[in-house]
């Protein structure tokens, strides 16, 4: 041991004479006396602060020479002095005091020097070196002891240290950083020194540097600020601390302590409601959902009142919803008017998304929310209140949830039960704009699904508020008017008849609806609505068409069509809708042409035949492909009363004289199917307007009602009253008759084998092609499948296809005919 200490003992000592003397120079330059050899004790090298004396004479720093003794005598030793390395009968130690004292003078004399020093150091115009010798100075006295950082505020040194935060060197304020750290650590009057002014605010600015080291020192000198809890409202009142401390406490690319002191800074910082406010703003919302369930009651109604003004994400929703759903329906039930108001403000924040919403349906928002809305007298809710419930069950309902299997209290009701809806439907009449704009929207939210839908229009026929709700229609709020158009949409397929009655025997609002068709602002969803609504009504209603022409609506439609199909009209989400709705309501106007020469009259002007061919290359638009062939249906039907067949020229003299010399003339330029002069425009014909082959072409369409609007369309060329073995050649020319015998063995449903065995049978009666398919076998099997399941009239048509392919006996050719 003795060999041990001599080595280190040796290196020590040199080192300490070449610090002895670098400090001697260190000062002199500062005027502070030296360091008496006397005063520093052999073993430690520091000078000492409780000198003993022991046998040898020797003096040490008492901490010291008890452990070198502890040593020796757990080396199984006898105890020596450190220096001399003789044995010691004693280890007593004698304190000295007189050099003690004399110490604590030259310290003090020393200490107040170098404060006088740091404070000149610090001061304008001094070096970045001594700067940092002066900081480094003041973190040794602070750490070595906590009585110094009195010395320190006494000395006015904070704010001088405060002030370093400001230099133009880097190190300089990160040493700066450190030191004030330093100071304030456990020591609340430092804290409140150094908080004075504006240093709280620079030392967040240096949250957001890039230097790393800056951001790490800030965040733990405001870590140890934090614990004040006086300092904790300045440091929240800072612009942007708080919303900065948040992102560093969830980053995942500071360091670790970085973090995890922003953390606990932000956690010092709950102690103040603004402050969970703000963090609350900055997307932190635990603290405030802690307050609003265990705070007082006056704390919960202020956390009430701040969620309900903030913007929260979908995500933040749904936690909300899961953390404090359940006691903002408890408030809604219970609570005082002035509770139940922040409460549904919160609830209407929380249930704007689908999967919060649901959450709430779950923790019983339903019962309470009817009843504030349903409930008059002394008890009701104020309108502006009932608004805020009303918008509440409209995000509720906008979310989807299985409605008819939610029941509202001990008994059956549910939200879709008749008398609830009648209720609805008795305050959407007797309200004010904004509660009846959120009510129409719970009703388009329960119509829009299939499985309420019919409850719904059940309980509007008997509560008799069809009329009512069409005279929204015309209503001055463009929202409110934009629901009643999107519930009478969703209706339409279920009451067609009854809202074609109503918007005939009202003024007023057919117009409107065709004004908002024809709004020139994009595609907006109120358009594809209101076209998609007019696209419902049964097309068979003659009235309501002469009426959609007397107010131009058929012009509007196809300048419309034509603005989409030519790209004028920059589509959207709504385009696709809104363009099919088009396309039917346009198409209705070919239902009536059957003796109506004015109707046939404009569809010869506006060329609609030629239109819809070109819509039956709407790829990917199914509707409007199935329409359009609907459309040419109806036109075709027409071509064989439209074809303009030219009169055979009289016959000259020599003819009438000698008729063996008469010739028939060969008149050119007829159609081979309809025997007469036609066009696509005039006569609607679908030969003239190569609409043979894109019909030919959807009959390989997967949406089997595409396929049976084409075949409809093509079966025109075959009827009676056209020539149906030159539309049989058309459909040769164009290969369509494979496409027509597939959909036969195809067989996917009723309309469409009826149909194709129509057409199959009309294509028969030519013998080649009757020939050439009697071999097909598979052709056979599909013709008796349709004679044996047919219905009637199919059976009887399968049963003359057989005949032509010799399936069936001919019996007619055996047995003459009676009577002939």
């Amino acid at each position: 041991m003795a060999e041990s200490w001599d080595g280190s003992y040796d290196s020590n000592i040199r080192s300490y004479e070449a610090s002895r003397h670098s400090d001697e120079s260190y000062h002199e330059k500062l005027h502070i006396e030296p360091i008496y050899e006397s005063f520093v004790c052999p073993l430690t090298k520091q000078v000492m602060q409780d000198p003993v004396t022991i046998e040898s004479g020797q003096t040490f720093e008492k901490e010291a020479i008890e452990k070198w003794f502890k040593e020796c005598k757990d080396n199984g030793r006898r105890a020596v002095c450190p220096l001399t390395l003789k044995e010691l009968s004693s280890t007593d130690l004698n304190p000295s005091i007189a050099l003690r004292h004399t110490i604590e003078e030259w310290t003090q004399r020393n200490e107040a020097a170098q404060l006088d020093n740091a404070c000149r150091s610090l001061g304008p115009g001094a070096s970045e070196g001594d700067i940092l010798q002066a900081l480094d100075y003041v973190v040794n006295i602070c750490k070595k002891s906590r009585s110094n950082k009195h010395v320190v505020r006494n000395a006015e040194l904070i704010p001088m240290i405060a002030d370093m935060l400001k230099s133009s060197s880097r190190k300089v304020r990160c040493k700066a950083l450190q030191t004030l750290c330093v100071v304030v650590e456990d020591n609340d009057d430092n804290k409140e020194v150094m908080a004075s002014g504006d240093t709280v605010r620079t030392i967040v600015k240096f949250l957001s540097r890039d230097h790393v080291q800056e951001r790490e020192e800030a965040v733990s000198l405001l870590h140890e600020l934090s614990k004040s809890e006086s300092l904790c409202e300045k440091i929240g009142g800072v612009n942007g601390a708080i919303l900065i401390l948040v992102g560093l406490s969830s980053s995942k690319s500071e360091n670790v302590l970085t973090v995890e002191k922003a953390e606990k800074t932000l956690e010092n910082l709950e102690k103040y409601e603004k402050n969970v406010r703000q963090m609350a703003e900055s997307g932190r919302l635990k603290p405030l959902l802690t307050l609003l369930l265990e705070g007082s009651p006056e704390t919960q109604l202020s956390m009430a009142e701040c969620l309900g003004d903030l913007v929260l994400s979908n995500d933040v929703k749904i936690f909300v919803a899961q953390t404090a759903g359940s006691a903002l329906v408890d408030v809604m039930k219970c609570g005082s008017k002035q509770a139940r108001e922040a409460a549904l403000k919160a609830l209407n924040q929380i249930s704007s998304h689908e999967a919060s919403a649901k959450i709430l349906i779950q923790a019983g928002i339903l019962p309470p929310l009817l009843k504030d809305l349903f409930t008059v007298g002394v008890n009701q809710l104020p309108m502006r209140l009932k608004e805020v419930s009303a918008t509440v069950l409209a995000n509720i309902v906008a979310s989807g949830a299985c409605f008819e299997s939610t029941l509202l209290d001990q008994g059956q009701q549910t939200l879709v039960s008749e008398d609830i809806v009648h209720n609805l439907l008795h305050l959407i009449s007797n309200t004010g704009p904004a509660i009846e704009c959120q009510l129409l929207q719970v009703l388009v939210g329960l119509t829009s699904s299939s499985t309420t839908v019919l409850k719904i229009v059940s309980a509007i026929k008997s509560s008799g508020a069809t009329i009512s709700l069409i005279q929204f229609i015309e209503t001055p709020h463009r929202d409110i008017r934009m629901a009643s158009i999107k519930l009478l949409h969703n209706i339409s397929p279920f009451m067609g008849q009854e809202l074609s009655d109503a918007l005939q025997g009202t003024a007023g609002q057919l117009g409107c609806l065709i004004r908002v068709i024809s709004e020139d602002n994009g595609i907006t969803e109120e358009q594809a609505a209101a076209i998609g609504l007019l696209a419902e009504l049964p097309e068979g209603d003659s009235g309501l068409t002469r009426r959609l022409l007397a107010e131009e609506a058929f012009s509007i439609i196809i300048s419309k069509v034509m603005k989409i199909r030519h790209g004028c009209i920059r589509g959207g989400r709504f385009v696709t809708p809104y363009l099919e709705g088009l396309v039917r309501v346009l198409s209705r106007f070919t239902f009536l042409l059957e003796n109506e020469t004015e109707l046939i009259a404009l569809a010869q002007e506006q060329n609609l035949a030629a239109l819809f061919v070109d819509l039956l290359q709407t790829n990917g638009i199914d509707k409007v492909q199935m329409v359009s062939a609907l459309a040419l249906e109806n036109l075709s039907k027409q071509s064989k009363h439209l074809t303009k067949v030219p009169e055979p020229p009289e016959p000259g003299f020599c003819a009438s004289v000698f008729p063996c010399f008469s010739k028939q003339p060969v008149v050119t330029g007829l159609c081979q199917v309809h025997r007469g002069r036609c066009s696509i425009k005039e006569s609607f014909c679908l030969l003239e307007g190569k609409a043979v082959e894109k019909l030919v072409a959807c009959l390989d369409h997967n949406n089997e009602k595409v396929v049976e609007a084409a075949l409809a369309a093509l079966c025109t060329l075959l009827d009676d009253g056209v020539d149906i073995e030159q539309g049989v050649l058309v459909l040769c020319e164009a290969e369509g008759i494979k496409p027509i015998l597939e959909v036969l063995l195809e067989n996917r449903t009723d309309v469409l084998r009826q149909r194709a065995v129509w057409a199959v049978e009309r294509i028969l009666r030519t013998e080649d092609i009757a020939y050439e398919i009697s071999g097909d076998q598979n052709v056979g099997t599909a013709l008796v499948e349709a004679f044996r399941h047919g219905d009637y009239r199919t059976r009887q048509i399968a049963e003359r296809a057989l005949k032509h392919v010799d399936k069936l006996p001919n019996f007619s050719a055996i047995f003459p005919k009676v009577g002939i």
